[in-house]
């Protein structure tokens, strides 16, 4: 059976991994912010919170993160202090080229290879590096969708994202990382000797990711954050995946 005090774990501490980031983030950005009409009303851009109080609210998010940390195994302790580097670096990439979702995609998915390391304290390269990938493309799937509802805004404030570098080859593009990201976690199920319910739910969340992928209008910010949306959809079915295909076989 799945360690439920893990899961509460790692759970919390997805959240405060993203929220942490979200806060970099909008630190760092708020003069951009307030130029783009999806992010003018960010609470630090709108001026609502002051730069302070949103330093003082990443200290907090921190500080909770530590405690998570300190609950896990010491390899588990230094490799997750080692994804601040990226937590801090990514909010900065937008300005230095045109894959920043790639970046947010190797930040966001640090959890792949953390968990493992917390239950195993080591890292099988087999599992946890495909793993980890898919986590990457996926990322560059849901994220470039994302990021076409800003591209006029991008183009006018001069920041970059992977949205501005496919155009018109996007669908093209994100249909590669789909691929990829399945492929990857088909491989990591094998290598990991999961039993056959996983490859049921992956083969629904593949038909998921490729509905968005085909459906998607990439002109409209309304359907793009549609897209972007619906992958927690994805996510839940290789979640339930993973369950029950250790605990039915």
């Amino acid at each position: 059976m799945p360690d439920m005090k893990m899961i509460v774990l790692f759970g919390c501490g997805a959240l405060l991994l993203r929220g942490a980031g979200c806060t970099v983030n909008d630190l760092l950005d708020r003069d951009i912010d307030v130029k783009v009409q999806r992010t003018m009303l960010r609470p630090i851009a709108s001026g609502v919170v002051t730069p302070f109080q949103g330093l003082c609210f990443l200290g907090f998010q921190l500080l909770l993160g530590l405690g998570i940390l300190l609950q896990l195994n010491t390899f588990s302790r230094v490799l997750g202090a080692s994804s601040l580097l990226l937590v801090f670096s990514y909010p900065l990439m937008k300005r230095l080229t045109f894959w920043p979702q790639a970046f947010l995609g190797l930040t966001f998915n640090w959890g792949a290879l953390l968990g493992w390391a917390a239950i195993k304290d080591s890292l099988d390269p087999a599992v946890v590096l495909p793993l980890y990938l898919s986590g990457v493309f996926w990322t560059l799937v849901y994220d470039t969708i994302y990021a076409h509802q800003d591209k006029e805004d991008d183009i006018r404030v001069g920041v970059k994202s992977t949205a501005l570098r496919f155009g018109d080859s996007t669908k093209e593009w994100i249909a590669g990382f789909g691929l990829a990201c399945t492929s990857s976690l088909a491989l990591s199920g094998y290598n990991a000797d999961i039993g056959w319910p996983y490859y049921a739910f992956l083969l629904a969340a593949t038909s998921q990711l490729a509905w968005q992928i085909k459906t998607v209008d990439l002109s409209s910010r309304v359907d793009c954050n549609r897209k972007f949306v619906s992958n927690k959809w994805f996510g839940a079915l290789i979640f339930s995946g993973i369950l029950f295909g250790r605990v039915l076989v």
